[in-house]
């Protein structure tokens, strides 16, 4: 089994993680998960993963931010708030934030309101920043140049796009973050044929649970709620990919993940789960 992975996308204040998060949690560090970085995605859900890195110091981490879909909320009131949080050290990066034109829940003009606020934010804090693209490559790509210089390290997370993009991403410095839609036989095997091509220093893994949960596990869980442990399962299929050794496509993804995030070498094994 490998060890010592880190989810950089993990969605741990969903509402169906509520009745068993601390199982969740050690599921995952019994299937060598040893850190997770919760993503906040909207007002109340930043507030929330922040409190839940708080309950294992060490391991959890959290983001804050204002995912496209919530744009509304970003208002001068929010901004303040998520820059209250980002004071805090278990906040690592800005975001989720972004541009969404494949759902378009929010208007685009907010959108981009919203992802420029949050971008002044990664510009006055200097930490990562955590991004979502869909559909919306040319906006996003040219907001984020009105910004050039003046951010520090970027992830695009659970990237699901075309070579194209994946070049332009690279191109720039930012990061990649490979999720379970790798492992759908739907829409995904395009990228299979792309993640060889990602420098081993700009290559992350995440699982973006509850959603994309991996369409091949065997055996297949009851239900379709994604969770950590089942990050070793997408490294396995993306060391498959690269032709490499998992044990190697760990330790390279871990390193890039603390390095990005600058997150400690997690506490020894507490036992609370065993």
């Amino acid at each position: 089994m490998v060890h010592d992975l880190i989810d950089i996308g993990a969605n741990l204040g969903h509402e169906s993680f509520a009745h068993d998060l601390d199982a969740v949690i050690g599921r995952a560090i019994a299937h060598g998960v040893a850190q997770m970085v919760v993503t906040g995605a909207s007002r109340v859900g930043s507030q929330r993963a922040l409190e839940i890195a708080r309950m294992r110091p060490g391991r959890l981490f959290a983001t804050a931010g204002v995912h496209p879909h919530h744009a509304s909320e970003c208002t001068a009131e929010a901004e303040a708030e998520l820059r209250e949080l980002l004071k805090a050290d278990e906040v690592v990066a800005v975001g989720e934030c972004g541009l969404d034109y494949f759902r378009d829940f929010s208007p685009r003009p907010a959108q981009r309101r919203a992802f420029e606020r949050q971008l002044e934010l990664a510009v006055e804090t200097g930490k990562p920043l955590f991004l979502h693209q869909r559909d919306a490559h040319e906006d996003f790509l040219a907001i984020l140049a009105e910004f050039e210089g003046r951010l520090g390290p970027v992830v695009v997370h659970c990237f699901t796009g075309t070579r194209q993009e994946m070049h332009a991403y690279l191109e720039r410095g930012w990061h990649i973050g490979i999720t379970g839609w790798l492992c759908d036989e739907r829409r995904g095997t395009h990228l299979r044929e792309l993640v060889a091509g990602i420098p081993a220093d700009r290559l992350m893994v995440e699982t973006d649970c509850p959603y994309l949960l991996p369409r091949n596990l065997d055996p297949k869980p009851s239900h379709r709620r994604n969770e950590p442990m089942f990050l070793a399962h997408v490294l396995r299929e993306l060391a498959r990919d690269r032709g490499e050794d998992p044990a190697v496509t760990a330790a390279a993804t871990t390193a890039t993940a603390r390095a990005f995030f600058g997150l400690p070498i997690p506490p020894a094994q507490d036992g609370a789960f065993d």
